[in-house]
């Protein structure tokens, strides 16, 4: 089942998406020295509490059960929207409850209005990028911050 989140799911939240980062961190060699701001390591609550509060982001969990499994945010601006921190806990993937997050999220773009839906992912992460364009996303391109010891690959798809 999935469900719109409020405040009193955040704590839940945090430890899904921490623990399902935590993954790639682990993978991409990505640690909290050479990448403090890496997702596993720079959510916490009050990240949250800005996404939904400051920014306005929606946010959706996936639960099994009555504990929380998945998580994904939308980042809405104009006819566009942000798919964010997408995720599923380890031990519950590859029983397409991230497929079923992504078409989830795709949905309530589109009836937010939304045309076109992005998110970038470790570019480095090629299963990942080609699970998305499996989804029917185009690789836009990529760009090398100095924070991140990763490049960033971007993704888009029309609604």
């Amino acid at each position: 089942m999935i469900r719109k989140l409020t405040e009193n799911d955040f704590a839940e939240a945090v430890t899904v998406i921490c623990n399902s980062f935590m993954t790639v961190a682990d993978e991409f060699n990505i640690t909290k020295e050479n990448a403090p701001l890496f997702t596993a390591f720079a959510t916490d609550e009050n990240r949250l509490r800005i996404w939904m509060f400051e920014q306005g982001r929606p946010m959706y969990g996936y639960f099994d059960n009555g504990r929380m499994v998945g998580y994904y945010n939308l980042m809405i601006k104009d006819k566009e929207c942000e798919l964010g921190s997408l995720c599923v806990l380890p031990e519950y993937r590859h029983k397409h409850i991230g497929r079923t997050l992504l078409e989830d999220s795709l949905s309530r773009a589109s009836g937010y209005g939304c045309t076109i839906m992005k998110l970038s992912i470790v570019e480095e992460n090629r299963i990942l990028r080609k699970w998305y364009e499996d989804q029917g996303f185009v690789h836009t391109g990529t760009v090398k911050y100095d924070f991140f010891p990763f490049t960033c690959g971007y993704l888009e798809r029309d609604l």
